[in-house]
């Protein structure tokens, strides 16, 4: 499934849609203005929240929290020894993890659980200019959670 991110419009209190090749709006990302930290919700086209993704007030290195239905669901945070490219860690509730790794802020990056890909974000296959996409590699994976990773790993890249 290869999912379509209008970039232009990423910034915090600004919503965007996530579309399907075919240009169908499928995720609706909220982003949450005049908060203390940055936070976002990731809607189905139906208006139902999916994820939602809150920067961790106190932290030494920035982490940001996924949760769902209430319940904290993964952290994202930077690796401590990454020299040549971006590499970030997604915790998962049940101690396991998912690497993410790639040149973030061109975005060109990937997300791999166990050694596996899971998904692949590029703006190569796209010539919408501000466009990136998100092709999900695997038809039984989290497709939320997996756009909830790529909104966090980006948002804490610029932040560096």
């Amino acid at each position: 499934m290869r999912l379509l991110v209008r970039e232009r419009l990423f910034a915090i209190g600004d919503d965007y849609w996530i579309e399907d090749t075919e240009g169908r709006k499928l995720f609706l990302v909220d982003g949450k203005a005049m908060r203390l930290r940055d936070t976002f919700e990731l809607k189905d086209a139906e208006g139902r929240v999916l994820v939602e993704l809150c920067q961790k007030l106190v932290s030494l290195r920035g982490t940001m929290l996924i949760e769902r239905g209430g319940e904290e669901l993964a952290q994202v945070k930077r690796k401590r020894l990454s020299l040549l490219r971006n590499h970030y860690r997604v915790t998962l509730v049940d101690g396991t993890e998912m690497d993410v790794s790639g040149k973030i802020l061109d975005r060109e990056f990937a997300i791999e659980y166990d050694g596996e890909l899971l998904a692949q974000i590029s703006r190569r296959w796209l010539t919408i200019r501000d466009t990136y996409g998100i092709d999900v590699v695997r038809e039984d994976a989290d497709i939320a959670l997996l756009i909830a990773v790529s909104i966090c790993v980006i948002v804490l890249a610029e932040k560096e």
